[in-house]
């Protein structure tokens, strides 16, 4: 999902005239980047403040925070690409660079290691070129692109592949602690959530009910995971088990989910209908901060909701009438970054927005 930033390349001419300015202009301090405007809250966002849209026009989405509250990572379809690339980009919006080959498609970004290298997944191994987009004969599904999980520093040198299963494998999460990595994977047969060391290592299922499981996240004290779920029985569990044969997932049904770090005492904390998903924590670690459409099932209209982590207290958080998801709160807790299709140049447009958050 991405954004149209111009990246300036200084051609021959422009380069000769600016290391003849080099020496007037090595003591002076280079101008701090222009303000983002504020955006309006919709009526009933109590709890956002001082909205600055970081982005603007194609598809970006899943902008996570680095352990400083910095920077960003996140994925777009920017340069002319039909698929996601990862990128990093200040908080404010400067400093864009991407991270990832520029080749096949990518998801799911991840700062660690004191923000020195970034986690994300990767298909370039197996397709250079954007695959195709699922037959849209099925309905609406996603597809299950040949990901695997990359490290890299932010800057895209010294790439490593962390996995090597040439089936989904992605939705990495860093433990807070930094030794463990959180993911979901197809590589057994069916989608289910895994841990291993940070150097790829100690692989651990998780979870094995059939059905899907998917988009864990790290509790800030690591004592937790949490992630989305849909287990169907009967009819419905052949129906998904013939679209994963197919590399397909129909996301039309997902409840939230809590288990321990281990995988034990697995519960369910979500019983609203429609898709939930995108599950993050908030800062003191007692609420689940997700999107949903439970309101109209069948629509693409999301909108993020906060929830107790014992299921009680659903409050409603964004209004704006299209999607709103993927937050995350700033590791202070003072910030959420989410992704949005307010205020586009057309509908599907989605661009990243940060607010300050009002308890």
């Amino acid at each position: 999902m991405g954004a149209r930033f111009t990246l300036w390349d200084m051609h021959t001419p422009l380069r000769q005239l600016a290391l003849l300015l080099v020496g007037a202009l090595a003591c002076a301090k280079p101008a701090p980047p222009a303000p983002l405007a504020s955006i309006p809250a919709e009526p009933g966002e109590r709890h956002l403040r001082h909205i600055r849209q970081l982005t603007a026009g194609g598809e970006n989405a899943e902008a996570y925070f680095s352990a400083d509250g910095k920077r960003l990572v996140f994925q777009s379809t920017r340069d002319g690409r039909t698929c996601d690339q990862e990128f990093v980009m200040n908080v404010d919006g400067s400093g864009l660079r991407r991270v990832s080959t520029g080749t096949g498609k990518t998801t799911c970004g991840f700062f660690y290691a004191n923000d020195e290298r970034v986690l994300f997944g990767s298909s370039h191994a197996l397709e250079q070129d954007c695959p195709p987009r699922p037959d849209p004969s099925k309905g609406y599904v996603w597809g299950l692109d040949p990901f695997d999980i990359y490290t890299a520093k932010p800057d895209g040198s010294d790439l490593r592949r962390l996995t090597d299963y040439g089936v989904y494998t992605a939705e990495a999460v860093v433990s807070p602690d930094g030794r463990r990595v959180v993911f979901t994977s197809l590589k057994d047969g069916d989608l289910d959530i895994y841990t291993m060391n940070v150097d790829g290592t100690n692989v651990r299922r998780l979870t094995t009910t059939p059905g899907y499981d998917g988009g864990p996240w790290w509790s800030p004290d690591g004592s937790q995971i949490a992630y989305r779920a849909w287990h169907p029985t009967d009819s419905a569990l052949t129906s998904y088990q013939a679209l994963l044969h197919d590399r397909l997932v129909r996301p039309n049904r997902m409840e939230l989910w809590v288990m321990n770090a281990d995988g034990s005492n697995q519960r369910q904390i979500t019983h609203l209908g429609g898709a939930n998903f995108g599950p993050s924590w908030t800062h003191d670690g007692t609420h689940l901060i997700f999107s949903s459409n439970y309101k109209q099932p069948r629509s693409g209209n999301f909108d993020l909701y906060l929830i107790g982590v014992d299921g009680t207290g659903l409050e409603q958080v964004t209004t704006h009438g299209a999607f709103d998801g993927f937050p995350m709160f700033s590791p202070d807790g003072r910030r959420i970054v989410w992704a949005s299709n307010r205020h586009g140049s057309t509908p599907t447009e989605t661009n990243l927005f940060i607010a300050d958050w009002t308890p």
